[in-house]
């Protein structure tokens, strides 16, 4: 969905999975600079948006979702994945329940998917399953923001700050009281400063939640049967996931960020050595310089100097080899 806020001077329209909403406005390292200091906000509103009503709901739920949520008290946030069969990732949840509304926030554009999964499992369960994508806009305050929040807007509160389930009529005029805004592109920068994964981004189609440190987050380890649970229990207990989630320190004098994708390799092996894993996200920090997160094999050492594509790169451990 388009945001109506691109309309704000200096919008730069965002790209990919991210189009809908703006990439920044006009300065990315003021931005990021606003949101580290805990100022400003971020409009997500690309994002779908699905709730979860009916008596049976978090019981339910903790049925499907690798997280314990069958007692989730009321305004704690959490976060949750879907897996597959075979333990690989397809949906990632982002919620909080109101007391009487599980609210979810999810990638632009996998609501779809994740309701249709969801309406195929509800059995004889009094649940009922809604897509509030139209309606309901996310925005992000940072953390140690003091913007008010309307009264009524259901709020999920993290380490990283606050997302707001703000009504989409009331976006336009939330945005003229919150303070400067701030574009998807520094939001992204402090994500992967914080080493967070983005389903989509740091995923493909065999990721695991152990290898992007999801365990504990959004995986619990001692809670019951879900789809997937096998995989889970089986690399926690026997074994060890093929690739880990890398931080790169990336070569500041190149003018160029190696993109999503770029492949990776051991730099001691030349240009014609062997790829070792690839970028997932990449950015431009405004302390850090260019930075990405990669997703690398496991046995890769943590002290190995890497080159993504042409440039090269220092690594930082986020997932133990």
């Amino acid at each position: 969905m388009k945001s109506p806020l691109l309309m704000l001077p200096g919008a730069v329209p965002a790209e990919g999975a991210d189009e809908g909403v703006a990439a920044h406005y006009g300065d990315l390292f003021r931005e990021q600079r606003a949101l580290a200091d805990g100022t400003g906000f971020v409009d997500l509103s690309h994002r779908g948006v699905v709730t979860v009503t009916g008596e049976d709901r978090l019981a339910w739920l903790h049925l499907l979702l690798t997280q314990h949520v069958s007692e989730l008290p009321a305004g704690r946030a959490t976060e949750a994945l879907i897996l597959s069969a075979n333990g690989h990732i397809e949906h990632a949840l982002y919620l909080v329940d109101d007391g009487e509304t599980v609210w979810a926030h999810v990638e632009p554009g996998t609501q779809e998917a994740l309701i249709a999964y969801l309406e195929s499992m509800k059995f004889f369960y009094q649940v009922e399953v809604t897509d509030r994508t139209a309606d309901i806009a996310v925005v992000h305050l940072p953390a140690g923001s003091i913007a008010e929040v309307p009264q009524g807007v259901v709020v999920r509160e993290t380490p990283y700050g606050r997302d707001l389930f703000l009504p989409r009529a009331e976006l336009e005029a939330y945005a003229e009281q919150a303070g400067p805004p701030a574009g998807i592109l520094a939001y992204e920068a402090l994500r992967v400063e914080q080493h967070r994964p983005r389903l989509g981004f740091e995923t493909d189609h065999r990721t695991i939640p152990h290898e992007l440190g999801w365990i504990g987050s959004a995986v619990h380890l001692q809670k019951g049967c879900y789809r997937g649970q096998e995989t889970v229990a089986r690399v926690q207990n026997l074994g060890k996931p093929p690739r880990r989630l890398v931080f790169l320190h990336l070569d500041g004098s190149e003018v160029h960020l190696p993109v999503a994708g770029t492949e990776v390799r051991l730099a001691d092996d030349g240009p014609d050595g062997r790829k070792i894993g690839f970028i997932t996200t990449s950015v431009r920090h405004h302390e850090l310089g260019p930075v990405a997160l990669a997703l690398v094999k496991r046995n890769v050492a943590v002290d190995a100097r890497l080159v993504a594509g042409d440039t090269a790169a220092a690594q930082e451990v986020v997932v133990e080899p």
